[in-house]
């Protein structure tokens, strides 16, 4: 179930969990040690999970005494392995832990890139039929320690392209009979997966945040952590306060950021081919969402407003600069995404914005792509079908995608 079948204005389902209380149940491996909190039906095997930490070095760069890292990535040595480098790995296997026994449709995701990755490495493993839509700019991180499991296809878009058009052709594939779309921010467990970066961090500091830091394309990972703050706060052990969303975009594409600025409740529409050519100027273009649910109830706007949150931005050469510096404190690579919030939250403290003894939760979504690409041996993943901009509209489409299954 991906939508609500009342007759009311479009809304986000909201899981509810029988226990009130966080508890952490440290039998079992990775980020099932929260299952009482996650919308789940088994576990499967491979999960990793995040890991929370202070470091001396950025805790002086910054001047706060209470910054934590929520580091998600592959950096061995600091504890966290996620294969595929980034936290939308932690949704993927919630959603694969959500579909029930006996599931054989094929599920239907459609990515900018990491998501894209994440489901086609764990649809591999667990030899779920998967079908994976995303444009050719996103192939760049779909390599793996091994090669896919023929179970997995690839369909690549091509040409003037980006993450909204493989929305579009996933949406409509969905609707043939056998394919089931894994539904983005309206599922549950996709939500509750990328939530687990917040129940990580409260499991390691013993209280939940003054400030959160992401950067963010759809907002779906901001939204997560605000719902499992909202858990937290009823077990009222924690703290009693939403944890202020600090929302990052990568300028000149920040939708979602110039409709807070003007203070609107809607998103501020662009033309498809300007979001197309700002998107392209963009060096983090795994948060090119051109429709995240900002006004959708529950969606981004809402959370901002409950949490009293804002929204930043961050020029390429303010991301570069971040993420060099960060490197050079910690010594792992982080992605452009991370490298949004890390300068965004420097902008903040630069300005003055952000009290010194607050207590401040850095996301890095993703981080240790170089470091895994140093010590391992990566194999490309090749698309099983390349489609243009200009046949996306042609009538045999449909037909060459169900042919690969």
């Amino acid at each position: 179930m991906l939508d609500c079948d009342g007759e009311h204005q479009a809304s986000l389902l909201i899981a509810e969990y029988a226990a009130d209380t966080f508890t952490v149940d440290r039998q079992q491996p990775g980020m099932y040690r929260y299952h009482s909190w996650l919308p789940i039906v088994k576990n499967i095997s491979g999960s990793s999970g995040t890991v929370t930490y202070q470091s001396k070095s950025l805790s002086q760069l910054t001047g706060l005494p209470f910054l934590w890292i929520s580091f998600n990535g592959y950096w061995p040595e600091k504890g966290v392995k996620l294969e595929t480098t980034t936290f939308k790995e932690l949704e993927a296997y919630t959603v694969l832990s959500r579909l029930p026994e006996g599931f054989d449709d094929v599920l239907v995701v459609s990515s900018a890139g990491n998501t894209a990755s994440a489901f086609a490495y764990i649809c591999s493993q667990q030899k779920q039929p998967c079908l994976i839509i995303l444009p050719e700019s996103g192939l760049a991180r779909m390599q793996f320690t091994e090669s896919l499991d023929p179970c997995v296809k690839i369909v690549c878009l091509t040409g003037n392209v980006d993450y909204y058009d493989a929305i579009v052709l996933a949406n409509r594939v969905a609707q043939r009979e056998g394919f089931v779309l894994e539904g983005g921010v309206k599922n549950v467990a996709r939500r509750a997966g990328l939530g687990v970066t917040m129940l990580n961090a409260v499991e390691t500091i013993g209280r939940l945040p003054d400030y959160y830091f992401q950067a963010v394309g759809s907002g779906a990972g901001g939204i997560a952590v605000h719902e499992m703050a909202r858990c937290l706060m009823k077990d009222t052990r924690f703290g009693n306060r939403y944890p202020r969303l600090m929302l990052g975009q990568n300028k000149p594409f920040a939708p979602i950021y110039h409709s807070w600025k003007a203070k609107r409740s809607s998103l501020i529409e662009l033309s498809s081919d300007e979001g197309k050519r700002q998107i392209q100027s963009i060096v983090s273009k795994v948060l090119s969402n051109q429709k995240p649910p900002y006004a959708v109830r529950g969606g981004v706007f809402d959370v901002l407003v409950e949490s009293q949150g804002d929204m930043l931005a961050a020029s390429n050469q303010e991301i570069q600069q971040a993420m060099n510096t960060f490197y050079t404190a910690e010594g792992i690579d982080i992605d452009p995404a991370a490298g949004v919030a890390f300068a965004t939250l420097l902008s903040e403290l630069r300005a003055s914005h952000i009290d010194r003894d607050a207590v401040v939760l850095l996301n890095v979504t993703g981080g240790g792509w170089e470091h895994k690409r140093a010590h391992c041996r990566l194999i490309p993943a090749s698309p099983a079908l390349r489609i243009c901009d200009s046949e996306l509209a042609s009538g045999d489409v449909m037909d060459r995608i169900m042919g690969l299954f």
